[in-house]
């Protein structure tokens, strides 16, 4: 199992994931002997996981059934274990477009917090880039060492604990992008225009607030980037369903125009609102936005060495 190459079947020590549904799922590793516990009833991984494909559907001990899933980035995102406050699809996706990531690419990364980004990041760049990725704290780095292990993917990641301000990326001169997610990137801009080629890098800093943004923005205009731009994203869903509206009465006038206007016999017509009249009410399929949204998460500044 690799998180950036397809594996057809379940295997002892995979990171699987247990779809109960599209708000309901978690990750859970695959070991002979062990049972997992979900509202359904028991998975046993000897005899419900392993040798089975994934996609599968598991039937649980209570008669209920799961699907056992094969990990990707964005299912990852959504299930990972917190240890830090992580990036979710949203603005990973503009993240990796605007740094103009592809198979290949080398590129430098602070923090590593969770692995939310760095797991989208390596995929991205798979099979034959790389990402340098550093991380302050010791215990986390140690943590992300051990999931991109388990995870089938530690020849295309670097985890350098240490302090990105003080001590930069540890290369130079080869990243084709560099992206800063820490208190305050403004220190670090002198580190990342180091590890940057030698023209054309882009850099990207993630900061909840303006006033970062705006240091950020400073030193990078000191240390001479050019095309500086900051952007925030915001994400409006809509659900489709079927509405339902009562037909307004419009008066005699209104019907009379309307019956001229209409043959009952033309039969084009049936499929219509006006074939609904005698019922007061037409539905239709209409885009309806939720009561709550998901408001700002950070403002990202990109910009261009030149």
């Amino acid at each position: 199992m690799s998180f950036v190459e397809y594996g057809d079947t379940i295997k002892d020590g995979d990171t699987a994931i247990v779809f109960l549904g599209h708000e309901s799922m978690f990750p859970v590793k695959v070991q002979h002997g062990t049972v997992t516990q979900t509202k359904y009833g028991v998975i046993r991984h000897s005899t419900d996981l392993i040798g089975k494909k994934y996609g599968s559907k598991v039937t649980c001990s209570k008669g209920g059934w799961v699907f056992i899933l094969h990990p990707t980035p964005e299912l990852w995102t959504m299930n990972l274990p917190h240890r830090t406050q992580i990036l979710y699809s949203t603005d990973i996706s503009i993240i990796t477009m605007m740094l103009e990531l592809k198979p290949g690419s080398i590129v430098c990364e602070s923090g590593t917090g969770s692995g939310s980004l760095s797991h989208a990041l390596i995929r991205t760049v798979a099979p034959t880039g790389h990402l340098y990725t550093v991380e302050f704290h010791q215990q986390r780095a140690e943590k992300a060492r051990e999931e991109f292990r388990e995870h089938g993917v530690e020849h295309l990641v670097t985890v350098t604990n240490q302090d990105v301000c003080k001590n930069g990326f540890g290369v130079s001169n080869i990243a084709d992008a560099v992206f800063l997610d820490i208190p305050s990137p403004w220190e670090a801009i002198g580190h990342a225009k180091s590890a940057l080629k030698a023209e054309g890098g882009r850099i990207c800093s993630f900061s909840p607030c303006i006033e970062q943004v705006q240091r950020t923005c400073l030193a990078m205009e000191e240390y001479g980037f050019t095309e500086i731009n900051t952007l925030e994203i915001l994400l409006r869903v809509y659900n489709v369903r079927t509405i339902s509206l009562q037909i307004p009465d419009l008066g005699k006038a209104a019907e009379d125009n309307s019956s001229a206007g209409f043959d009952s016999r033309n039969t084009s017509n049936q499929g219509s609102p006006c074939a609904n009249l005698q019922q007061g009410t037409v539905q239709f399929k209409s885009g309806v936005p939720l009561r709550e949204m998901v408001g700002h998460t950070g403002y990202l500044t990109f910009a261009t060495k030149s």
